[in-house]
Parts: structure tokens; sequence; C-alpha cells
């Protein structure tokens, strides 16, 4: 299967919309404020809409479908554990403190709860991360391209290689980036992010239901991926029994606390919609309401990776057929070396070097799993629905880029340019500087992409720099919100202290699959985990517990803020939002409530 006119006209009216939506928001941005912020206008669904859509990125899409594919359910963790309670608590306790704080990002809370110092730190941190998490971005989306084989005729027409394909298509990207970003600013990319929720779940829903109907249902799937899945990964199994190598406090501390909640706590990106909402009540909804359909991706991006190990692996067959006249006929169907060592219709990775199949540190064959997603698109979906498909992944990519460089610009240009380069500054130099930073933080990201190439999958990277940079700010922030004692030295010292202790462990372990170097041992190995997820699961917990431990500790070794300079940014001291006079079941605690008991029951199911 090959895009065609039709699936190429379904992607242009998506890109037209996009690109429509961000333009008419051109007229309204006179300022940095209008560029950066939203006035707190926007209607509750809104909000929740952009919010989800802010979480979508092409790396959490490919990459969790990848993670679908290579462990099976139970990357379903990677929401059960580290979101949906993640977005209860967010919406329930932190919420009402970023809104009341009038606070517009992470950086900014921390400055007025802490100092300036821990403001720039956590600043030039969040910028950094989120410049590297762009690179993942186009690193998935051209992977995409690539798969689809979308420009291939095109090059073939002007003569070029198709080895060129993949830098088109990051430059591609990124044009479209700059152009919606800088057109529509903060407001245009949130009104995008509901038209690229909406295009997500539109282009994945129907591959999930046209592969399970193909497979038998879902006793179809388990029975298809019972034996030889299992068989597989034996060797890989830890004493806990998981194909992960997770054990409670990897799982608990690492997953769900340090990254989950890191994640989804002091993103700026994601929590922009939600500090756009009209009050503080509607803002506690946001997180809530976004998370019921956050529970139900495991089904739009986990399955079809399932799917995709369970189909049948491509070989090349030699068929004899004797004609009524003797002749006889030998029919050759030759597939490709790296559909052949591949696992179901996920391909083995070509090593450019030598042109065959890349081997792991163990000498097995290494495996494109994030062309889990894109693979399945090319199986099941007929013309028409192909382009609906590419759209949905394209959707995914604009959504978290478009989100992650708008957050880029407010950090920049508020938390670093406005508060400690030119204080002060007017209007007008701001909104230049915010546009340039537009530019600036897309194209650094290219700079990344190819290192990109050297992991497995994509998910793999974006845990790495989540272990280095979410995990001990999430250590700053909850102390800073729940513990009226902690100061700014404090916060400062367990960052700094908490991001070393990350960088340390990444240089001093690595997997039993990888090879030292990007992956981790760059010191010397000291200690081995049995795969690259685990090794930055553990990261990540190494850097949250010694960071917190280094902010409690200093802490208590300087003086704190007196009680009233901390009103409206520590939990104790802040006067708890009114509720409206309604029933009980309308409350936000009532549907957190409802929230857990529906992410409890998702993952019994899935077990």
């Amino acid at each position: 299967m090959r895009l065609t006119s039709i699936d190429c006209l379904i992607l242009l009216l998506y890109l037209v919309f996009a690109l429509g939506i961000a333009l008419s928001f051109r007229s309204r941005i006179k300022t940095s404020v209008d560029f950066l912020l939203t006035g707190r206008t926007f209607p509750l669904w809104i909000c929740a809409l952009a919010f989800a859509g802010a979480s979508i990125s092409a790396p959490e899409v490919i990459g969790l479908s990848a993670l679908g594919a290579r462990y099976g359910l139970q990357a379903a963790h990677f929401y059960g554990i580290a979101a949906i309670p993640a977005m209860a608590i967010l919406g329930l306790f932190l919420m009402p403190l970023y809104y009341g704080s009038k606070a517009r990002s992470v950086p900014e809370f921390l400055g007025l709860r802490f100092d300036h110092k821990t403001r720039i730190l956590t600043a030039c941190l969040f910028a950094l991360m989120t410049v590297f998490s762009s690179s993942i971005s186009l690193y998935a989306i051209a992977r995409v391209v690539q798969g689809l084989h979308v420009f291939d005729g095109l090059f073939r027409s002007i003569g070029r290689p198709a080895s060129e394909i993949f830098l088109f298509a990051i430059v591609l990207s990124a044009i479209i980036v700059i152009v919606c970003v800088i057109a529509g600013g903060l407001a245009g990319t949130m009104y995008t992010q509901v038209l690229n929720f909406c295009m997500f779940v539109a282009g994945l829903l129907p591959l999930t239901l046209l592969g399970l109907k193909s497979i038998g249902g879902w006793a179809g799937l388990k029975a298809s991926l019972s034996v030889p899945f299992m068989h597989e990964w034996k060797g890989a199994l830890h004493a806990n029994g998981n194909p992960m190598s997770f054990d409670i406090v990897s799982l608990c501390v690492g997953l769900g606390l340090a990254l989950g909640a890191g994640y989804w706590f002091t993103n700026v990106s994601v929590l922009q919609p939600a500090l756009a909402s009209t009050d503080a009540d509607a803002a506690r909804r946001v997180p809530l309401i976004a998370a019921i359909p956050r529970m139900l991706f495991p089904f739009l991006v986990i399955v079809p990776g399932l799917m995709a190990i369970a189909l049948p692996t491509p070989h090349s067959v030699t068929t004899v057929t004797t004609n009524p006249d003797g002749s006889i006929v030998h029919s050759i169907q030759v597939v490709s070396p790296e559909a052949a060592q591949g696992k179901g219709i996920v391909p083995a990775k070509i090593d450019p070097a030598t042109g065959q199949p890349a081997k792991t540190a163990g000498g097995q064959a290494q495996r494109s799993y994030d062309m889990a997603v894109p693979n399945m698109l090319l199986h099941y979906f007929p013309t028409g629905m192909l382009g609906l498909g590419f759209a949905a992944l394209l959707a995914a990519f604009m959504s978290g880029m478009a989100g992650n460089v708008a957050a880029v610009n407010t950090v920049f240009t508020r938390d670093i340019y406005q508060s400690a380069i030119r204080r002060g500054a007017s209007e007008e130099p701001c909104l230049a500087v915010a546009r340039w930073t537009t530019v600036a933080s897309v194209v650094r990201s290219l700079g990344g992409v190819y290192a990109i190439a050297r992991f497995e999958s994509v998910l793999e990277p974006l845990i790495l720099i989540a272990s280095i940079v979410n995990a001990p700010l999430l250590a700053a922030v909850l102390l800073g919100a729940f513990w009226k004692r902690s100061t700014g030295h404090g916060a400062f010292a367990g960052l700094i202290s908490g991001t070393v202790a990350a960088i340390l462990h990444h240089g001093l372990t690595l997997s039993a699959e990888t090879h030292p170097g990007i992956h981790g041992g760059w010191i010397r190995v000291a200690h081995q985990y049995p795969n690259e997820i685990t090794q930055n699961v553990w990261g990540a917990v190494f850097a949250f517990c010694l960071g917190a431990l280094v902010v409690v500790v200093a802490s208590l070794a300087t003086s704190p803020r007196s009680e009233r300079e901390l009103v409206g940014m520590v939990y104790s001291l802040t006067p708890r939002p009114e509720q409206h006079r309604a029933e009980w079941w309308r409350r936000p605690e009532a549907l957190a409530v409802a929230i857990l008991v529906g992410a409890i029951a998702i993952n019994i199911f899935l077990a």
C-alpha cells in the first residue's frame, strides 16, 4: 500500500485546517503577552481537550506502541500507573497553587515559592529538556514519513535518492511547526491541539477495531501472543515474572512518581491549557476531565503494537506450479532482509555500514519497534483511510511539538530573558525575542535528531531526559508545595544534586542489550540492567530520592520564609477553592475518585 491522491488530499485538508486555525489568531497578537499567554477566558471543554491534545505527541504514540510490541500489555502501566493517578492529584492539589499564584509556568511558580536562582536554573533545565524532546518528535515523524513512503514518487520524479527523504521530512515538519506557532501563539496552539486530539482519535480508533476484527477479537489476540511472545522473552524475565523487569520500587517510585508525576506536575506545555481556564474550579477540572479519554489510550496505541507482533512474519516463498501443458512455473516472492528477520510486521533494523540486520550486544537482531503503528496502517487501511491514519500520526506530532515550542517560548522569554537578561524589557523587543525563540528552538532540535536513531525506540531517550530533568524537579515542586519549611537554597541544591545523580547513574550503568556510549556506561559499567527502559527508570528513582533528600537537609540548615509570604504557594497555608453549591457527585473530588476506580478496572482487565 502507498499513499494515493485521495490520501494526500486528506492530509492536505488537515494541514489547511491546522494552519488556518493558527493564522486566524495572527491579527490578535500585538504584544508578547498576546503571543505567550492567554487570557483566562477559555471555556472548560476547550482547555480539557487542549490539555489532552498537549499530552499527545509523536514520541508517545510511536514509543508506546513500540513498547507494546516489545513488552506486551505491561506497557499499559505507563497509563494506569504513570498517568491517571498523577492527573487526579494534579487537579485536586497542585492546580489550586499554580492557578492561585498567577504563575504561568513551573519555573515562575518556583521563583515565587523559593527565589530567583531556582527559577533561572529550572527554566534552563526545562528549555534543554524540551528542545531534546522536540528532536525526538522530529525523528519520529520522519521515520513515519519514510515508512509510509509519502514522498517516494516525488523523489523518483526529480531523480533524488530515497535516502534524502528522511532529512526532507525533518526540515518540512520543522517549517510547518514554526509557521503555526509564530502565527497563532499560545492561543492558536491550544485550538490546534483540540483539532489534533480529534484527528488522533478518528485515525487510530478504526485501526484498533479493524485489527481486532481480523485477528479474532481480544481472545484471538491473546491466543496469538501467549506462546511465541512469552517464549521469545523467556530469557529476559526477571524474578518478579514480568518482561520489563520492574519490581515494586521501580514501578511505584520510578514509573509512578518520579516519571509519571514528574511529567504531569512539571511539564509547562501540558499545564498551559489548564492555566488558561476561567477560574480556579475550572482549572482543577481540566486534568480530571482530560484523564477520562487518557484511560482509553492504551487501546489506541499499545494494542496496535501488540497486533503488529501477533501477525505472521513474512518470508521469501517459492511456489511451483505445473500447467496443463506440462510446463513448470516457479514463482518467487522475495521479502527484504529486514522484514524476514523481524517479528510479525515489525522489521529488523539495518546496519548502514554492512547493509545487514543490526545486532544487539547479546547477538539478537535489533528490531524497529517504532514502525509498529506505521506498518499496521499499511497493512489494514485501504485508500483514503491510509491518509486519515497518517493524518492522525501527523496530528500527534504537531500537537506535541507545537506545545513544546510554545512552552519554550514562554519559559525563555518570561523566565530567562525578562527575568535575568533584560529585566523590565518593553513589550516590543520581548515579542521579537519570543518569535525568534520559536525559530531557534526548532533549529536546535534538528541537531539532536540523528542521535535518536541510535536508540531502539524513541521512548528510551524520552525517559532518559525525563529522569535527568523531571525527576529532581518533581522533588523541589512537591516539597515546595506541601512542606512550608523548604527553602530556596534547599530547592536549588536539590535540583543540582538530583540532576547530577541521574547523569552519573547513566554514565555508570548499562543495559544488557546495548554497548557503552550514548546508551550509558560512558564512565564505566558498574552495574548492568536487563533493558534500557529499566535502566532509565532507576535513574529517575535515584535522581528523585537524592534530590528530595538534599532539599530536606539543606532546607533544615537554612532559614525559611515567613508563613505570610507563602500563602497561595503552600497547600496547608492556602485557602481552599470555593465549592459551588452542587451535589457531591459533581465536585472534583468525586470525579477524581471515579477516574481512579476506572483506571484500576482497566489495569485489572489488561493484566
